[in-house]
């Protein structure tokens, strides 16, 4: 299946900004996470379809997985 997966800020160093990708039907939101090397504690917010989705959400054909760090500053 495929979805499509964004990185925002220090997340694109290295890897890319929109990209769409081919996984396995099933796959977990945590799986993608893992196959990028992001640390969860580095996460701030996953959102999937423009809602809030947590680690062990699933992900479906043509979801729109948005992964953005944690931000600090004052």
């Amino acid at each position: 299946m495929q979805i499509t997966v964004k990185f925002f800020a220090g997340f694109r160093e290295g890897r890319f900004k929109v990209r769409v990708i081919e996984l396995e039907p099933g796959i977990s939101v945590a799986q993608v996470v893992q196959k990028y090397e992001i640390p969860e504690s580095e996460i701030g917010i996953l959102i999937c379809n423009g809602r809030h989705v947590e680690l062990t959400g699933k992900l479906e054909k043509g979801d729109v997985l948005s992964i953005f760090p944690k931000v600090g500053g004052g």
